[in-house]
């Protein structure tokens, strides 16, 4: 009898179809971001340097300098991975032919080859206005009180829909548009009002317009390096606006204290807005955006989804960013670990945790809870690899060695 055999009979005595798990991993998709592979440096002519209270640290060799390098190292990463994926695009990434084009003036010709590339990956797209590194983001942009400089980037973000809703049309699957934006303040603020109302207003105007192939999401944080003491778009902020106007709320498990649990939100406030983008991260301190490792918090954010089957209301989106290692790797690293809690969650016997629950009999509850952490889901995980017609183990990492030393070193 194999491995898996032997895992598959010990889940079967729990009440859990393993066959099932594998089938439903295999139909989960996670929205990969692109800006891993180059640092969120984009391709804009006369690019500005990174800004907005986002840094990436480290120096490590083979960083992707233009478009087509990005889809090569993403076409790499994509062959460790199982299952069918979406690629998630800042604005920065757009393709202008070496021409100098102003973010309000993007259209969606100007991401023509990554559609291309979607289809011929077997891909769909998300997409992220870009209100950072940028001469009119040196300060407050959708809050700021100077209308000039507002409008530019009401501007921004109403084209970014128009080119989400291109993608998302020609994909034939929706794209989630998420607007988040870096505005705050270093020090005490006298007026916190003003500023939400200008954003609010700015919000109004960029989604006064509905699309048929897109989903809108907002995305709230709780600071960052220059906005220290107040920041616009709160978390309080942006689950009002959702709940209100009806759009995506997005959680991002670096935007929120160090002691918050994003785990705990998501039943919180799914019945209240149409559904959550949620972000996987990894913050050290606070939104450090380390790449994603199984710890418990994104055990408990899967099992959370798994237990409710959340998946026709929840899109899972990943965003963190290492210069410090391989780039590739660090994709690979995420992915998997993503879906790796997504199969613990798939793998527990939910009634029986329910049903241990509803009877007082926390014992128990707590019991299975531990005991599941023994059970062989690196067995489970290994077969849903196979199936798929990707390696198992670490020779994965042998390969993005060899990508390396051929291709990476020589940029």
């Amino acid at each position: 009898m194999s491995m898996y055999e032997i895992a598959k009979q010990r889940y079967a005595e729990l009440g859990v179809d393993t066959e099932q798990a594998i089938e439903k991993l295999g139909k989960i998709p996670i929205s990969i971001h692109c800006w891993q592979g180059d640092d969120i440096d984009g391709f804009e002519v006369n690019a500005s340097a990174l800004s907005g209270g986002i840094a990436t640290t480290g120096n490590y060799p083979g960083k992707a300098q233009t478009p087509e390098q990005l889809r090569a190292d993403i076409k790499k990463m994509l062959s460790f991975i199982a299952g069918k994926h979406r690629l998630s695009l800042h604005a920065i990434y757009a393709e202008t032919d070496g021409k100098a084009v102003e973010r309000n003036a993007l259209r969606p010709e100007h991401f023509e080859n990554w559609v291309a590339f979607a289809k011929e990956e077997g891909l769909g797209l998300d997409f992220n206005p870009t209100l950072f590194s940028h001469p009119k983001a040196d300060g407050l942009t959708l809050s700021s009180l100077d209308d000039g400089i507002r409008n530019y980037w009401v501007e921004h973000c109403i084209a970014c829909r128009e080119i989400a809703d291109y993608m998302g049309r020609e994909l034939k699957t929706t794209a989630v548009t998420n607007v988040w934006i870096p505005d705050g303040m270093k020090d005490i603020p006298a007026d916190r009002y003003i500023y939400r109302r200008k954003l609010e207003d700015s919000l109004d105007k960029i989604f006064e317009k509905k699309t048929e192939h897109n989903l809108d999401a907002v995305e709230s944080k709780v600071f960052g390096i220059g906005a220290e003491s107040y920041t616009v778009g709160s978390h309080e902020f942006y689950m009002g606006y959702a709940v209100k106007h009806q759009t995506l709320l997005t959680l991002d498990t670096g935007h929120y204290h160090p002691t918050e649990y994003v785990s705990d939100k998501i039943t919180g406030v799914i019945d209240f807005v149409p559904g959550i983008l949620l972000h996987t991260s990894r913050p050290v301190r606070w939104d450090s955006d380390h790449v994603v490792i199984l710890d418990e918090e994104l055990q408990r954010l899967m099992a959370e989804l798994c237990r409710h089957d959340l998946f026709d209301k929840v899109h899972i989106g990943l965003d963190f960013f290492d210069a410090s290692i391989n780039r590739v790797a660090a994709w690979v690293i995420g992915i998997r670990n993503t879906q790796k809690a997504l199969l613990m969650g798939l793998l527990e016997p939910v009634n029986a945790l329910f049903e241990a629950e509803y009877s007082g009999d926390y014992t128990k509850r707590l019991a299975l809870m531990e005991e599941l952490k023994a059970m062989p889901w690196g067995v489970v995980w290994d077969e849903f690899l196979e199936r798929n017609g990707v390696a198992s183990g670490f020779g994965w990492l042998d390969e993005v060695k060899q990508y390396e030393k051929d291709v990476l070193s020589k940029r």
